[in-house]
């Protein structure tokens, strides 16, 4: 005789049918394949705060908040008439050196003249005092036998002691025109210093004439705009933050087991979850070299299983810069790393281009 199933019983055996369908889902879903690890976490981007390195006013601003830029793109520019004018009183000083040093040497030339030209002198002085001296004495033993007059003896004498002074004066002369040129030398050397000394304030000026414009130093995406055009900057005020996205990654965590099968360079995936299920190529970056989880004691296998090793991946700059649109920091996703290099990726872990 067949019974039938009121409504109770129909009740009970559809929730049967969905607890064993249920399970059949579980227990029949194919595991992770062997020699896979994986871990969850959020696509990662260096923040940068790009900052005055010298007080000026914010004279304009060139991006806005999300927008997207290159390497060595303006951000923003500052106000710099002042140090223009300072460039001007530099170059000014520059030339004010160069043209002292102009005038050294060549009164360096015109004292090493003098010196020659004394020089000469003495030659000319010693000739004449010789020449005196023979006179003189000539004129004495002329004058032993009467050759010569009283006067002439005194005349010749008196010749001599002018040579002498003269050849005295000559040598003086010469002497002074060698320290005139070692005056007129250190000038020159003095002058050379303060070109060098314009010359770096020159510079300076350059440099921070530089940093009147702002510049992105990666590619990366504008995070926030802290200041406006108009305001006055000190030293190392904040103008704009900055998304370093040329260097993303995801860090993870992976147990003692599989962390230390885990090597920097090991390729790896990344699968954000907005991209539905698309994998992204990435590289091993780094890897704990300390349990992040640590139990106070750790004495058993069971307990050491339990430490924890942070990973990170980072993904393919190539493929970064041509999918940027795509990828943004905060992304929430999974991880994986091959735990036999010999494994090929599975499917669904295959970068697709």
């Amino acid at each position: 005789m067949r019974g039938k199933l009121g409504r109770g019983g129909w009740a009970l055996a559809a929730g049967a049918v969905a607890l064993g369908i249920l399970a059949w889902l579980w227990l029949g879903r194919a595991p992770a394949p062997d020699g896979l690890a994986s871990g969850n976490g959020r696509l990662e981007a260096v923040e940068l705060e790009l900052s005055t390195r010298i007080p000026a006013r914010l004279l304009s601003l060139q991006v806005q908040e999300g927008e997207q830029v290159r390497a060595g793109q303006v951000l923003a520019r500052l106000d710099c008439a002042p140090l223009q004018a300072q460039r001007g009183e530099a170059l000014a000083q520059l030339q004010r050196a160069r043209d002292a040093e102009a005038t050294s040497r060549s009164q360096v030339a015109l004292r090493r003249s003098e010196r020659d030209a004394a020089v000469a002198q003495i030659g000319q002085r010693d000739a004449e005092l010789q020449a005196a001296r023979s006179r003189l004495e000539r004129s004495r033993q002329l004058l032993a036998v009467g050759g010569v007059s009283r006067q002439q003896f005194d005349d010749d004498r008196a010749g001599v002691g002018s040579a002498e002074g003269a050849l005295t004066a000559a040598r003086a002369q010469a002497a002074a025109a060698s320290a005139a040129i070692e005056a007129a030398r250190l000038q020159a050397v003095e002058a050379g210093s303060a070109i060098g000394a314009a010359q770096a304030a020159l510079s300076r000026v350059d440099v921070d004439l530089q940093d009147c414009s702002l510049l992105a130093p990666v590619d990366g995406q504008v995070q926030y705009v802290v200041a406006r055009p108009g305001e006055m900057l000190g030293v190392g005020a904040r103008v704009v933050s900055l998304l370093d996205t040329s260097d993303l990654g995801m860090s993870f965590f992976l147990p003692e087991s599989d962390a230390g099968k885990v090597v920097i360079g090991d390729e790896a995936r990344i699968v954000p979850d907005a991209l539905g299920g698309r994998a992204v190529p990435a590289v091993v970056s780094y890897v704990s070299a300390v349990a992040q989880f640590t139990p106070k004691t750790v004495e058993t296998a069971s307990e050491r299983q339990k430490l924890m090793f942070r990973v990170r991946a980072r993904v393919d700059a190539r493929w970064a810069a041509a999918h940027r649109p795509e990828l943004k920091s905060g992304m929430p996703g999974m991880a994986y790393v091959r735990l036999r290099r010999d494994l090929p990726w599975p499917a669904r872990l295959r970068v697709q281009p």
